[in-house]
């Protein structure tokens, strides 16, 4: 059980580095980054 465990694990964690270099390949860094601007915006008051 612990083997098959360890395998998903490692399946997730390169399906993950995998979706993550698809998204910056796509540019979509920026989209992350205006929208995390505008919600701390908000948060304090100012957006």
């Amino acid at each position: 059980m612990n083997k098959i465990r360890e395998h998903i694990n490692k399946v997730i964690f390169i399906l993950g580095i995998g979706f993550m270099s698809y998204g910056l390949y796509r540019g979509e860094i920026d989209i992350v980054f205006q929208k995390a601007i505008k919600i701390c915006l908000e948060c304090i008051g100012i957006g």
